[in-house]
């Protein structure tokens, strides 16, 4: 598998394991291992999965105000918790994976939303990250 099908497959491993946290709060550690357990990857894939969990669970504060600033008319309260997930996914990419160019980021969030989120995810998901994106360059 390429460096690019790892870091596909990571994103997709990285959301399905950011999904599950939401549900096991202050548990990060002891749900990770048991996570892998069930998710079969290869190493480079699962390290960089690991990678971007935690920095988002880091980061979640700053990356929650962040979305939050930059959506009309939604709470993140209210967003799905796909949506919620995929974007903090990519806006920790965007800010903190610098060998990660933002038009990846952004692209592969849109395809994780086509994949895995509601039918308008895809575009309300692009538009939230442009948004950050243009933000962040200013």
């Amino acid at each position: 598998m390429s460096d690019r099908g790892h870091r596909r497959r990571a994103r997709e491993l990285a959301l399905a394991l950011l999904y599950e946290l939401e549900f096991h709060p202050g548990r990060e550690q002891e749900h990770l291992a048991a996570f892998w357990q069930d998710h079969a990857a290869p190493a480079g894939a699962r390290a960089y999965a690991e990678a971007l969990a935690r920095g988002v669970v880091t980061h979640r504060e700053t990356l929650d105000h962040l979305i939050a600033t930059h959506t009309e008319h939604w709470t993140l309260e209210r967003m799905p918790l796909v949506d919620r997930n995929i974007l903090r996914l990519a806006a920790y990419e965007l800010l903190h994976e610098g060998d990660v160019p933002e038009r990846v980021a952004i692209d592969e969030a849109i395809e994780l939303a086509k994949a895995y989120a509601g039918e308008d995810s895809s575009r309300f998901v692009n538009a939230v990250l442009d948004r950050i994106r243009v933000a962040a360059t200013r």
